[in-house]
Order: C-alpha cells, then sequence, then structure tokens
C-alpha cells in the first residue's frame, strides 16, 4: 500500500491528519498543500496507485480513479 506517490515533479499523499484529503508538493515533501478536499462519495483513501495516465486510490468506498493528478475522482468501472 503506498501512502505517497510520485508524478512527474510532485509528490501526492493522503493527508496524515485526514485520509478523506490528498495533499501535493512540488519541493520534495518540505511543504505540502491541499490536492483534493475530499468527499462523501469517494470515502477515506487507504492506497494510491500511479498506472501511467491515472491514479487509482483504493478508498473506504471502492475504487476510484482520477485522470488529472488527483484533484477530481470518478468510481472505476
Amino acid at each position: 500500500m503506498s501512502q505517497i506517490i510520485t508524478r512527474g515533479k510532485e509528490l501526492i499523499r493522503i493527508s496524515p491528519k485526514d485520509n478523506k484529503k490528498l495533499e501535493k508538493s512540488t519541493n520534495g515533501g518540505v511543504s505540502w498543500i491541499t490536492r483534493f478536499n475530499g468527499s462523501s462519495s469517494v470515502g477515506e483513501f487507504q492506497d494510491l496507485t500511479d498506472i501511467g495516465k491515472e491514479i487509482l486510490g483504493t478508498t473506504s468506498k471502492g475504487l476510484f480513479k482520477s485522470t488529472n493528478d488527483g484533484i477530481s475522482w470518478i468510481r472505476k468501472s
């Protein structure tokens, strides 16, 4: 399970304070800003996987995908 992934020059992680949120860093993890504020339909993130064109997120509500680096999420069919 991965709590943090690398996408190009960015790091994306599940927020350690609120696992419904994702954060990004563009300076190697020195500082973090919110990338995704969370959603009741997505649930709590448990795992992130970078598969190239998409990020997969395993959550308490199922498997979701993002095609915009974690800004928005849709259920993976």
